[in-house]
């Protein structure tokens, strides 16, 4: 019961991250520069992550005493994720929010399957099979139905 409640969680955050990169492409459009508009959204968003983190913090320190036993390659993931959503940001105006977050989620599940097959991350180990592999086929014809589908 509790595996399905965290997939229909993990399917709420797929809808909202839809919304909130399509938001940031409209920023980055009304404002005729992508850059600034990513920029704007990277503020806001350290601000929010900075007040996140203090909550979490309430009377324990030790994570932040922690932060030296980080592999130094870890911390890439904020400029990957800021050089992500300019991308995103740039190319939902171009070609639309609906084949961005087709083609984008078909990546995902391609990277998501490789990354659980050999537990790469931190993440479970759930090796690839027929079952998923077949998953990953439809979700690639999707994605080209959707794309072509114009």
């Amino acid at each position: 019961m509790m595996q399905a409640v965290l997939y229909l969680l993990s399917g709420g955050v797929g809808i909202v991250l839809a919304i909130h990169l399509a938001m940031n492409g409209q920023v980055g459009a009304l404002l005729a520069n992508p850059r600034v508009g990513n920029a704007l959204f990277w503020i806001i968003g350290a601000i929010v992550a900075v007040l996140i983190g203090i909550t979490g913090l309430a009377g324990d320190s030790s994570s932040l005493q922690r932060l030296s036993t980080v592999p130094a390659y870890l911390y890439l993931a904020g400029a990957i994720g800021a050089v992500l959503v300019f991308a995103i940001a740039w190319l939902i105006p171009r070609i639309g929010a609906g084949p961005a977050m087709v083609t984008m989620l078909t990546g995902q599940v391609i990277a998501g399957l490789v990354i659980s097959q050999y537990g790469w991350l931190g993440s479970a180990v759930r090796p690839i099979n027929g079952w998923n592999g077949l998953g990953v086929v439809l979700v690639i014809a999707g994605a080209v139905l959707t794309v072509v589908g114009d």
